[in-house]
């Protein structure tokens, strides 16, 4: 079993509240993520889970115990940091089995778990190296390892690949991934990278100043944001917020507002749409079927372009997601722009998607 909850979790130093009332569960098995922008307060919400941070007010259980006042070592949890904090002057071998050893397991079975670990994690080779001598990729699998011997309930990550080049965080990634679905052992995962959290998460917790804003599937985030901080942190390019336009904005406001409302809009105070369903066409001489816009910017990727386009009167730039049939556009073009309406968010006053 490895169930975490956290029931009305609060964390204060002193007299300033860091972490403002948080209520979640991860099942037995299942691959959690926290998510939120740097100081929200997800690293802190997993260091309270492992121990290293004391709680100031709710329940933390584990496998229904509550565990709010069990030493680290007492909770079932391992922790892999960022940093890796592998001990130099010993071999991959003795930094994977170092807790194991501290806690008076004999050497036969301790080195059983250590290669048994070095299997799973398909580095059997490196056990007689140093640290100095590995990659950061390496050492990363190594700090994963050491975790791993321990044969935890529950497996911490915090932010573990930021470490990496971007190249190799996408192999770690697909190597987490593989890693849970062949231990089956619940993992909470913390990242400010919303990529990491969309391809790795079961479920993906959303954090803001301390709270949740939103838990759900990876899709449903996206789809369905529950106001504007979730729309706009999920999914990149970022979405397009579109404010209503107040009295006396530019007919291109009003048309493009037209354009993308209806009926069921008629209470909404922003509405968003994302890059890829904003539809961009071009003018070429003649008057076309949507809202005139600018190119500011295209940015051509190769299989698809960002289009980043002005509409006078609106102060944000707009972002189109196009594919590659579209490398011909550049900056300074008048174009064309709709979307469908069944894609387009719809946001109130206070946020909250309607």
């Amino acid at each position: 079993m490895g169930t975490v909850t956290l029931r009305g979790i609060r964390k204060s130093y002193e007299k300033v509240e860091v972490i403002r009332g948080i209520d979640i569960e991860a099942q037995d098995g299942e691959f959690l993520v926290f998510v939120g922008p740097s100081g929200c307060g997800k690293s802190t919400t997993l260091r309270m889970i492992a121990g290293l941070e004391s709680i100031s007010g709710g329940d933390l259980l584990i496998d229904g115990v509550r565990a709010n006042d069990l030493r680290p070592s007492d909770r079932g949890a391992a922790m892999v940091f960022q940093s890796y904090a592998l001990y130099p002057h010993m071999t991959v071998e003795e930094n994977m089995g170092f807790a194991l050893k501290m806690a008076g397991m004999p050497k036969a079975q301790r080195t059983q778990q250590v290669h048994q670990a070095a299997e799973t994690l398909r580095m059997g080779e490196l056990l007689a190296r140093y640290p100095k001598e590995l990659s950061g990729g390496q050492r990363q699998r190594v700090a994963i390892g050491r975790a791993i011997v321990r044969k935890p309930k529950v497996f911490l990550f915090d932010e573990p690949l930021s470490n990496l080049d971007a190249a190799l965080r996408v192999d770690m990634r697909v190597e987490l991934a593989r890693l849970h679905k062949e231990l089956g052992t619940t993992m909470i995962y913390v990242t400010h990278d919303q990529v990491e959290a969309m391809t790795l998460g079961n479920r993906i917790a959303v954090f803001n100043q301390g709270r949740i804003e939103q838990v759900g599937a990876p899709l449903e985030l996206y789809n369905r944001p529950a106001n504007t901080f979730v729309a706009s942190f999920i999914g990149a390019p970022k979405i397009n917020l579109i404010p209503r336009p107040a009295p006396g904005a530019s007919a291109a406001h009003q048309a493009l507002w037209g354009a993308l409302s209806d009926a069921a809009t008629s209470d909404a105070q922003h509405i968003g749409v994302r890059p890829e369903h904003l539809q961009v066409a071009s003018q070429d001489g003649a008057q076309g079927t949507g809202v005139d816009a600018t190119i500011a910017l295209a940015e051509h990727l190769g299989d698809s372009s960002i289009l980043h386009l002005r509409v006078e009167g609106v102060a944000e730039l707009l972002k189109a997601k196009v594919g590659a049939e579209h490398s011909h556009y550049r900056g300074g073009q008048t174009v064309a722009i709709s979307a469908d309406r069944d894609w387009v968010l719809a946001f109130d006053a206070a946020g909250r998607r309607i």
